[in-house]
């Protein structure tokens, strides 16, 4: 990997963990949002069934993606397969966080 490398992870929690199709629902807004041509990986998961005092598996999905760099994670921002995401999926969560980082190359 370069050093530009910017990874954003985005966690969901549905307004409704318990619906099977909700989940089904946002899944499937992810996988078409995957398209998105400055998308290099993706991952879409969902709570691993670990336990440690450490770990959080309070999410429904997890959306991790690897983009270039900081220019091709702020064109996914802006572009309108995302806008669209957003506005047909919002009323599916109750809460996102979403962590960003870049490389840290030693020097």
């Amino acid at each position: 990997m370069t050093n530009n490398v910017f990874v954003h992870h985005v966690y969901f929690w549905l307004n409704n963990p318990e619906s099977k199709e909700e989940k089904k629902a946002l899944l499937a807004g992810l996988k078409k949002l995957s398209a998105v041509k400055t998308i290099q990986f993706f991952h879409i998961g969902e709570p691993a069934t670990t336990s440690r005092d450490v770990i959080d598996v309070s999410y429904s999905l997890s959306w991790l993606l690897f983009f270039e760099n900081k220019a091709a994670q702020d064109s996914y921002q802006v572009d309108p397969d995302h806008l669209k995401f957003v506005e047909e999926g919002k009323h599916l969560w109750k809460k996102v966080v979403v962590y960003d980082s870049v490389s840290v190359m030693p020097s």
